[in-house]
């Protein structure tokens, strides 16, 4: 099998570009699933009187 300098070095850049890719996707999976609204931490804040069901912020 005869392999070309240039296939090699884009086969290397594409596993690159792939553990940047998936570093990313694992990033934003991380960012999603943490708490959205920040209520179970108290970072947002209350909404007074109104029931607590219906509302995301």
């Amino acid at each position: 099998m005869h392999t070309n300098n240039d296939e090699v070095m884009t086969v290397d850049d594409l596993r690159n570009e792939l553990d940047d890719l998936k570093s990313l996707v694992n990033t934003l999976l991380t960012i999603i699933m943490e708490e959205a609204d920040g209520v179970q931490n108290g970072a947002a804040p209350s909404l007074g009187e109104h029931p607590r069901r219906g509302y995301c912020m």
